[in-house]
């Protein structure tokens, strides 16, 4: 697990390894006796997919992984009658307004 919070003497001895942390999207806060006093951010314009940014977080340990939701399940859901009549009355409205 990677802590995202250092202190300055650390931060000075790995900061080659700190940037490549935050160029994967990490964000780290850097402290001075346990008390925070600047954060390193990826710089602007960095675009993560949401997937490389949940990975970041959980190798960060602010998250956890739920294998749980890994799973992919393709197979349709079926609407009870109530919701599938709304959606049915909300589309033939919009085409009317067209």
């Amino acid at each position: 697990m990677k802590k995202n919070y250092i202190g300055i003497r650390e931060a000075r001895i790995n900061f080659s390894k700190l940037i490549k942390d935050v160029r994967s999207g990490m964000e780290i806060t850097i402290t001075d006796r346990g008390t925070p006093v600047a954060k390193i951010i990826p710089a602007e314009g960095q675009t993560l997919s949401l997937g490389e940014r949940i990975k970041n977080y959980e190798n960060c340990g602010l998250i956890e992984s739920c294998p749980e939701l890994n799973t992919v399940d393709n197979s349709p859901v079926e609407l009870p009658r109530k919701d599938m009549e709304e959606i049915m009355r909300y589309i033939r409205e919009e085409r009317n307004d067209e």
